[in-house]
């Protein structure tokens, strides 16, 4: 297969799933091992093109994003108030993704953790909304810092690959009492400063094994990347709007053992 069209499926891949609870990085470990798209670089790789997802989200957020830095001191995802939210999700996975970087390049980085990740994930989501709690916030406006550090916390688990973060907060948000939809985009907006973070965070550490000649294939993931994300986060939306998560929940137990036995 021409490397080309294997860089336009991984961004594909990455772009669809970023904001769907499925695991956009066990997808992609997935895909690159039967793509044969493997080692340093791959995995680099890997981890950049969830920029341009995350470009996405900000471009379809902007005015949220930009309402951040009014100086309101005001409710909800605004102003010194939205920060501080932002920054308590963020902050407890930047610390234990910082600790665990290198162990979790290493040794998770393969179709065994994703399809561990994979099946596990899938049974919570089943259990979450077999027993939800009658949700207390609806709306971005009405969330507080207790949410938004439980939130965080959950998010540490999806540094395993296959957990998916999107399925690590958005469920962690129902937990909370937070509104379905609402801990979607919620959801969306935290993943960027701590995606922002670790994308720079790994290109330093990769800055050796990289060369000029790596630009083109990652500028092409990147724009498929963003493109396809634009389209699955308004499309996730809509969806959420009439249907629970359970659907992901047994795609994900389905799949699980086949990548474990086919696979891995």
């Amino acid at each position: 297969m021409a490397a080309w069209l294997i860089i336009f499926i991984l961004g594909l891949v990455e772009g669809i799933t970023e904001f769907i609870p499925v695991s956009s990085t066990g997808h992609l470990i997935v895909a690159g091992h039967m793509l044969g798209f493997a080692g340093e670089s791959a995995k680099t790789f890997e981890i950049f093109i969830q920029l341009g997802a995350i470009l996405a989200v900000v471009f379809l957020y902007k005015d949220t994003f930009l309402g951040l830095f009014t100086g309101q001191r005001t409710r909800g995802v605004v102003g010194f108030h939205g920060l501080l939210l932002l920054a308590l999700t963020t902050l407890p996975a930047l610390v234990v993704g910082a600790i665990t970087h290198g162990y979790i390049k290493q040794y998770l980085f393969n179709t065994h953790t994703v399809a561990m990740g994979l099946g596990v994930g899938g049974v919570a989501i089943l259990l979450v909304e077999l027993v939800l709690p009658r949700a207390r916030r609806d709306g971005l406006g009405t969330l507080r810092w207790r949410e938004a550090l439980l939130i965080g916390l959950f998010q540490c688990l999806a540094l395993w690959p296959g957990t998916s973060r999107s399925a690590a907060t958005i469920v962690g948000g129902m937990i909370a009492g937070i509104e379905r939809k609402t801990a979607a985009e919620y959801s969306f907006l935290a993943a960027v400063p701590l995606m922002f973070a670790a994308v720079a965070f790994d290109l330093f550490k990769s800055r050796a094994i990289l060369h000029a000649a790596d630009v083109p294939v990652f500028a092409l993931g990147f724009v498929v990347s963003l493109i396809a994300a634009a389209v699955a986060v308004k499309g996730f939306l809509r969806l959420l709007g009439s249907y629970t998560l359970n659907a992901f929940g047994w795609y994900r137990i389905i799949i699980a053992p086949l990548i474990w036995f086919f696979l891995a």
